[in-house]
């Protein structure tokens, strides 16, 4: 919502003419910075979940070696399908997040449903690149760590005492 406020622009004859200017609040820097963060989030997302695996596995191979980490305790595989779940949840938490900081009317359920119809969307792209493989389990942990990073922001405000709307002003 717009205010307006008089500005005087001149004077004829001593008669002060006024002209009613819109007047639109500054957004707070904890307001832009999602949206700004979101776009290259987004790029790294897609670059990571849509490059050949050949090219993928320099930035995911680190759950491989994590799990050979555990190896001697827990078995590879054991190991590696439980931590290739939780880095799955880890990579979607920052997109609950600067969702719900950057569009603070948007519910935790809407949020949670953007999360899911990108993910789908990744699977359904994965189909065509042979080197990848979709998966259910993709789906679920994905849109579980778009509702971790939205319910996280949910909780954290109202920890601060601070209710969305505030964000909303």
């Amino acid at each position: 919502m717009t205010s307006t406020a008089p500005t005087r622009l001149a004077s004829l004859a001593e008669v002060p003419v006024y002209v009613w200017l819109p007047h639109r609040p500054s957004r707070p820097l904890f307001r832009l910075a999602p949206n700004v963060l979101l776009l290259p989030y987004v790029v790294c997302l897609f670059l990571i979940t849509w490059l050949p695996a050949s090219q993928a596995g320099k930035v995911t191979g680190i759950v491989g070696y994590v799990a050979h980490l555990l190896d001697p305790r827990v078995p590879f595989s054991i190991g590696y399908p439980i931590l290739e779940f939780l880095a799955n949840v880890a990579l979607f938490v920052p997109l609950g997040l600067l969702l719900s900081l950057g569009w603070p009317r948007l519910p935790w359920w809407a949020v949670s449903l953007i999360g899911f119809v990108t993910t789908v969307t990744i699977e359904c792209v994965q189909w065509g690149i042979p080197s990848r493989f979709p998966a259910i389990s993709d789906i679920v942990s994905n849109t579980l760590g778009t509702i971790v990073g939205a319910v996280f922001v949910l909780v954290a405000l109202s920890l601060r005492g601070l209710r969305r709307s505030t964000l909303r002003s």
